[in-house]
């Protein structure tokens, strides 16, 4: 028996250890030899405690199936060179459908019999002879339609974590909210607020076009737009005097390659010192450039990035290889956060700020000091009704409260979980508490009934433990079971307070049934009480 306590007491004596370890560096400073092979990450804290950026985004899941069409098109202009099929133009008809138009019917049937099988996503809706020839259009299956948008979300959730990683800010939390929209939360960012905002909410979706120099901008700019064109800027910066200026482009629609094929894309000064962005394709985007750059030498090709010109220089050979350059009059910042938004990748759609919110660290504070103090006036006012109540028994209970708190603090900043706190944590901090000294009371109370029933302390003591674990078991397991849905589905607050209830709940029945009952044995056996108040 003298040993099973003394393995006992050694589990706990390691236990209390390892998380007062983990529990040290929130508390005050460490060594910088503690810091530089120790783990020394201070507890996490949410945005309502430290401050930082809150957004709600919604996903502008229209643009995605669009993308979508555009890339198909492309893909199908490319299949129907390659087939020596005679097309006069592809233009987009709606949203999740497009028109060819062919220079006879034998062209759109040799297009049914070579190229449809290859677009297994689109089905043929109508055909038929039209002004420009004969036409047909392919709309998306409704199937397809609905997994792009879903697959837009999730890309969209993972590329802004990318972005605001790179950019620096620890910890973010990014979760998908409903069907479209999308809720990012940085804690702790209190500068470069509009600058963060910039980097997330940009699309980054780089395309290359051709400028239609054939067609009449002037006539264009005065609402005659020839079919198949529209109008983009080019805006340039005067480095000097900060004036802007906007130089019109009559570009084509159709996208030749996006920027969906990078692979890098850097920061790099040109032989004038100016910032460029060097970009490298994959091998795909490399071939499909170098097809691009090799069947329109002596054309312009605009650089597109979010329906803004970066430069459109004329095309004087062929480019293999895989490289290319965006220009532009940027300033070193612009310059960097181009080219993360670019590495991180573009995002599927367009996204709209539906709330922006920044909370100050004011806040924080006073949501901090007011959680922290209502969890000492708790304990407080625990810990002396216990004694006032129980006596010595109290006592006991009242030092596994204490291990009970170090416990739930030490699991949050343990490296496997990493969890932040956050104020409703605070609350679920609280209320573990709580039930954790409720736990307790269940024990004494049945340790009560068996000595009015005449039993022994020592076997009173075995009873009351052995007939409300039963109890405490099945109340914490429900309790739990009740909030890992929160866990799983919540966001921010809510997951944090339902993370700090669940690893409270669990921290309590170590504390409640085996420390009290190590200490509670230890006094029986080695200091050999014969009686104790309860």
């Amino acid at each position: 028996m003298i040993e099973s306590l003394k393995t006992r007491f050694a589990i706990i004596v390691a236990v209390l250890l390892l998380c007062i370890f983990l529990v040290y560096p929130s508390i005050g400073p460490v060594p910088a030899l503690w810091s530089k092979y120790l783990p020394d990450s201070p507890i996490r804290l949410g945005l309502d405690l430290q401050g930082g950026l809150y957004l709600v985004l919604e996903v502008q899941l229209e643009k995605a199936v669009e993308a979508v069409v555009d890339q198909t098109m492309l893909e199908a202009s490319g299949i129907m060179k390659d087939e020596r099929i005679r097309y006069v133009d592809l233009q987009r008809n709606s949203p999740n459908s497009f028109l060819i138009y062919f220079k006879d019917a034998d062209q759109a049937s040799l297009f049914d019999q070579k190229v449809l099988e290859k677009l297994p996503s689109f089905k043929k809706t109508a055909s038929g002879p039209s002004e420009k020839g004969f036409e047909i259009e392919l709309q998306l299956d409704p199937k397809t339609v609905e997994t792009i948008k879903q697959k837009a979300v999730r890309q969209a959730v993972d590329t802004i974590r990318n972005r605001v990683d790179a950019f620096g800010v620890a910890e973010p939390d990014v979760v998908i909210q409903g069907t479209d929209r999308i809720i990012v939360q940085l804690p702790g960012l209190k500068e470069d607020v509009n600058r963060a905002i910039d980097i997330i909410r940009r699309t980054a979706r780089l395309e290359f076009r051709l400028v239609d120099e054939k067609g009449d901008l002037s006539a264009a700019l005065k609402g005659n737009m020839p079919q198949g064109d529209e109008i983009l800027y080019q805006i340039d910066k005067n480095s000097r005097t900060g004036a802007t200026s906007r130089t019109p482009f009559l570009v084509k629609k159709q996208v030749l390659l996006t920027g969906d094929l990078l692979t890098d894309s850097r920061v790099q000064p040109d032989r004038g010192g100016r910032m460029i962005i060097g970009m490298e394709f994959n091998r795909l985007g490399a071939q499909q450039f170098e097809r691009i750059t090799g069947e329109h030498v002596r054309e312009r090709l605009a650089i597109v990035l979010d329906n803004r010109i970066y430069s459109a220089p004329v095309i004087k050979d062929r480019i293999s290889g895989g490289s290319a350059i965006i220009e532009g009059m940027f300033s070193p910042d612009e310059a960097h956060d181009l080219a993360l938004v670019l590495r991180a990748g573009s995002l599927p759609a367009p996204v709209k700020i539906l709330e922006n919110r920044t909370v100050g660290p004011s806040l924080g504070e006073d949501s901090i000091r007011s959680g922290r103090n209502a969890i000492i006036l708790g304990m407080l006012l625990i810990v002396i009704g216990m004694i006032l109540y129980y006596k010595w028994s109290g006592l006991v209970a009242n030092i596994a409260l204490f291990i009970n708190l170090i416990l739930i603090f030490a699991v949050m900043v343990s490296p496997g979980l990493r969890a932040t706190l956050t104020l409703p944590g605070l609350a679920g901090v609280a209320l573990t508490i709580g039930m954790a000294i409720d736990a307790n009371i269940l024990i004494f109370e049945r340790v009560r009934e068996e000595l009015r029933t005449g039993r022994s302390p020592r076997v009173a003591l075995e009873n009351g433990y052995s007939k409300a674990f039963s109890t405490i078991f099945d109340s914490n397991l429900t309790t739990i079971l009740s909030a890992l849905p929160l866990i799983q589905f919540g966001t921010g607050p809510i997951k944090g307070f339902a993370i700090t209830l669940c690893i409270g709940l669990i921290a309590s029945m170590f504390t409640s049934l085996f420390v009290t009952r190590a200490i509670f044995d230890y006094a029986f056996q080695v200091k050999r009480i014969k009686n104790f108040s309860v």
